[in-house]
């Protein structure tokens, strides 16, 4: 088995267990067994088993913020697929625990885990903004001047300041930062008003917006 199929197959069964049993209950001898392979061929891979049980999170993280931002690629030019990207953050789908049921049990409490997250949500969700961007200012129907730092901050200011556990606010507060945060985007990206009004206006925006 190759070092990288190594380092999946290990993950993998880390990954098995964790869906049935809280990680504090998880022993690196559990993992070896369940995939199958000797203990000590784990610490060649990992430096401990909380680094495994970050490693899965952040593995499930990312593919799920990837799958779910998938859809944007059926919209018809860069900005409507900036705007889908972005009622997909509103719908919180990549935390919805039935379809990702790693992230929900394993990273609600744990505000340790959520930083990890948000910082996972910046290094993958960015790239795909950055490129979104780009491509925008190639058609003519985005003004961006540097794209791949714009969508660092743009992403780092959604995820950081719109999460309640680090910054706790009122369905008003969010609403309010939501409408701040729409008249960002249309500067950053220098659209026309409105066009992320839906951030705080729309269906999505509503409940999200629930206490």
């Amino acid at each position: 088995m190759r070092v990288n199929k190594k380092k999946e197959h290990i993950l993998d069964a880390a990954e098995a267990l964790m869906c049935g049993i809280p990680d504090k209950d998880i022993s690196v001898e559990m993992i070896a067994g369940k995939a199958g392979i000797a203990k000590g061929s784990i610490y060649y891979y990992f430096d401990s088993k909380d680094d495994i049980v970050n490693a899965v999170i952040e593995r499930s993280y990312a593919t799920a913020i990837s799958e779910y931002f998938a859809d944007s690629n059926d919209a018809s030019d860069p900005l409507s697929k900036i705007k889908s990207l972005f009622r997909s953050v509103l719908r919180q789908e990549f935390c919805d625990k039935r379809k990702n049921i790693i992230v929900y049990f394993h990273v609600q409490e744990n505000p340790v885990l959520r930083m990890k997250m948000m910082m996972t949500a910046v290094r993958t969700i960015s790239p795909i903004l950055a490129k979104l961007l780009a491509e925008g200012v190639q058609q003519g129907c985005i003004r961006a001047d540097f794209p791949e730092e714009g969508s660092e901050m743009i992403i780092a200011m959604l995820t950081f300041l719109l999460d309640r556990s680090f910054f706790p606010s009122d369905s008003e507060g969010i609403y309010r930062k939501l409408k701040l945060y729409a008249n960002v985007l249309e500067t950053c990206m220098q659209a026309e008003k409105g066009s992320f009004d839906f951030l705080y206006s729309s269906d999505e925006a509503a409940e999200f917006m629930k206490d």
